[in-house]
């Protein structure tokens, strides 16, 4: 029986895949299995991939006939998982020897649903450890409970889904699943609906993911029309919360992360191809427009006056309707 499955989506990744790779090897164990699904790569990838799945214990290489995005990637990898528990990784980050191992021990120790951990942020030749924001080490939690304050960054704020563990039930309750061909922010649905649902969790202090930020290929640092896909995922974000029985407790959280993340890409616009800074203002003024405009004040109220007041700037922008009906 597979104890554990790690879904590893690939693409165009061939300059780290190697260290990927070699990082999976040190963690493999007679009962894990390594699901790489190469999502339609166009460089070296798939060779490379192909000599792992021969030379990695565990390893099995899943192709996809077209590219789909990461969040349909690990998708594809969750529909061929058999293991016990699951987990994630990114096809240029890498793992310390005997994380997995690691992670495994605490999670069959705490009995939980999942456990979320540390991560080290590597930019260029700087190391930075990022903690999970949840205070309480090593004990059960109620995921529910790890959502608010709506003022401090909290459980939903680390949404990254490779820094941590999960048990099958929580597939199988449709828990694990990301929203398909959503390109950027796959994650911020998925943290909310697993920190809502999910029945247990625990924080544990244990570093042994190594995060590469600043790949050139990462859509992180790619300024076209794939980054406004963050508009659909947290309005996903905020009609599943609308629909949760303590809804009016967990909307201001949804409500002002959802302003600060776009006040960032804002913040950042000169980055976008300008046919896209466009329509990210518009996309963006039409988000701030859907929100439930009481808990939306309440948000801006609360800011910091910068970011306050380049969103009510956008608040007040007209919409295309609006402008053709003055017009």
């Amino acid at each position: 029986m597979v104890k554990l499955s790690v879904i590893v989506p690939f693409f165009n990744v061939q300059t780290y895949a190697p260290d990927t790779l070699r990082s999976l090897q040190a963690n493999a164990r007679e009962d894990f299995e390594f699901l790489l699904v190469d999502d339609c790569s166009t460089d070296g990838t798939p060779e490379i991939l192909e000599r792992a799945e021969r030379e990695v214990p565990g390893a099995r290489l899943i192709r996809h006939e077209q590219n789909g995005g990461l969040a349909t990637a690990r998708n594809t990898g969750l529909d061929a998982a058999s293991g016990e528990y699951l987990t994630f990784l990114d096809g240029d980050d890498w793992l310390a020897p005997g994380h997995y191992e690691r992670l495994l021990s605490a999670m069959e120790d705490l009995g939980c649903d999942f456990v979320r951990t540390d991560h080290v942020q590597c930019t260029a030749r700087a190391r930075t450890v990022r903690r999970v924001p949840v205070g309480r080490r090593g004990e059960v939690l109620r995921p529910r409970d790890a959502i608010l304050p709506a003022d401090r960054s909290t459980g939903v704020d680390y949404p990254y889904a490779w820094a941590g563990m999960y048990h099958r039930r929580l597939a199988d309750r449709g828990l694990l699943h990301f929203t398909h061909g959503l390109r950027t922010a796959e994650d911020r649905p998925w943290i909310w609906r697993l920190h809502r649902e999910a029945e247990s969790f625990a924080a544990i202090s244990h570093l042994g993911i190594f995060y590469r930020r600043g790949v050139a290929s990462s859509l992180t640092q790619i300024g076209d029309i794939r980054q406004l896909d963050f508009i659909r995922a947290f309005d996903q974000v905020l009609e599943e919360t609308a629909k949760d029985p303590d809804s009016d407790q967990l909307l201001p959280k949804a409500v002002r992360t959802y302003c600060a993340v776009i006040s960032h890409h804002l913040g950042s616009v000169e980055r976008f191809e300008p046919a896209v800074a466009r329509k990210l203002r518009s996309m963006s003024a039409a988000a701030l427009k859907r929100m439930p405009q009481d808990v939306l004040k309440e948000a801006l109220d609360s800011m910091d006056s910068e970011r306050a007041s380049r969103l009510r700037r956008l608040r007040r922008r007209p919409s295309p309707l609006s402008a053709e009906a003055a017009a």
